[in-house]
């Protein structure tokens, strides 16, 4: 692990490492608002704590499932509202919401990731068929 010091940060290589993102993704989800390097090293290197990798392992499956950068943003700003003991009840209310429809949206990927995989798996045992009609000795 390259960490600097006993504070536990780590270098951006172990962040890209450990998240399975490029140094790129990284330093473009730091540039959109997502992210924020803990620290600096004297050189200039950015430098990560957990809580910065978790944020990104939060991140992660975001994106696959279709959520644009700036619906990231606001699912990051609810979660980050709802763990806030301090955040005003009406911003909680709110960030509740965000995070309800976020959650409704990914049941319905959920749903059509499941039925296209149905027809996927489908398709390919009809061609199996056909190939084994198809192929002497088969």
């Amino acid at each position: 692990m390259t960490t600097d010091g006993a504070d536990g940060l780590v270098h951006i290589g172990e962040v890209a490492e450990r998240t399975g993102l490029s140094h790129r993704t990284i330093r473009y989800y730091e540039e959109m608002g997502l992210v924020s390097p803990a620290g600096r090293t004297e050189g200039g290197f950015r430098l990560y704590d957990e809580a910065g990798i978790a944020r990104l392992l939060l991140i992660t499956p975001m994106k696959p499932l279709g959520f644009s950068i700036e619906q990231i943003g606001e699912l990051l700003g609810a979660l980050d509202t709802t763990a806030d003991p301090e955040a005003d009840p009406a911003d909680r209310e709110r960030a509740r919401t965000v995070l309800d429809e976020a959650h409704a949206g990914v049941g319905q990927r959920i749903r059509d990731l499941r039925e296209a995989t149905a027809r996927a798996e489908s398709f390919a045992d009809r061609l199996g068929r056909e190939v084994s009609r198809s192929v002497p000795g088969r």
